[in-house]
């Protein structure tokens, strides 16, 4: 039978923290480590067979091992987010068929989402958990000089998505897509993007609940008050 595989990412370096928590995917959350909700939730959820989470350094992998879930591998990670994945596809047995590939610094993914997921990537080949842009969005033509005069163009925000992860394929596609990448140098910030450069369609699951990214120091109090939140709710 064929299995699926969850890609944990956490090799991240950070920086954007400013030095106020050690490691953001340690970093206590609700009472948690952050990896620890990403972990969780895709533990309730079921879908994944095997995990492979990437770590940055052997401190960090020994932490992560503490509350990794199981069966796990422990890949080290690549200077760029990109080089993660790759090391991390190339460490999957030859039975996985679907690959969920998710940033550790998004800890409110649900487990529902999860299970729509791996149920759409069976009909789609490639998923991501996305919401619509809201903001109007303008394009500056000099992206390294935001304030010198220059012709703006507005986007049509009707046809913009953010996209987020966990994002979802079958396995011999996002090994194609990221030998692609590899072979033309290029440079991508997502794994879609990857699966872009095959010129092959994406499909898309909208996501109602907030699922931000840990960046910035700012982002734990809001992370804080959606997790709490979240707890209210539960029964």
């Amino acid at each position: 039978m064929s299995r699926t595989a969850a890609i944990l990412l956490a090799a991240g370096s950070g920086k954007r923290m400013q030095g106020t928590v050690a490691d953001k995917v340690l970093a206590t959350l609700g009472g948690r480590p952050v990896f620890s909700h990403c972990a969780g939730a895709f533990m309730a959820s079921a879908v994944a067979d095997l995990y492979v989470i990437v770590y940055r350094d052997r401190r960090q992998m020994l932490a992560l091992a503490a509350c990794a879930p199981t069966p796990s591998l422990l890949v080290r990670g690549g200077r760029r987010r990109q080089d993660s994945v790759r090391e991390a596809l190339a460490a999957l047995p030859g039975d996985i068929a679907y690959v969920f590939i998710h940033d550790c610094a998004r800890p409110l993914v649900r487990p529902e989402q999860l299970v729509a997921l791996h149920k759409i990537v069976r009909d789609e080949n490639a998923v991501v958990l996305a919401h619509r842009v809201t903001d109007t969005i303008k394009m500056h033509r000099d992206a390294g000089r935001a304030q010198s005069g220059a012709n703006l163009r507005t986007l049509d925000r009707s046809r913009l998505w953010a996209m987020e992860t966990p994002q979802v394929f079958e396995r011999g596609l996002i090994d194609r897509a990221y030998a692609r990448v590899e072979a033309r140098r290029r440079t991508i910030t997502d794994d879609a993007a990857a699966v872009e450069q095959l010129g092959l369609p994406v499909a898309l699951l909208e996501n109602p609940h907030p699922n931000p990214k840990l960046t910035t120091p700012a982002d734990v109090a809001y992370l804080e008050y959606l997790l709490a939140g979240l707890a209210g709710r539960a029964p």
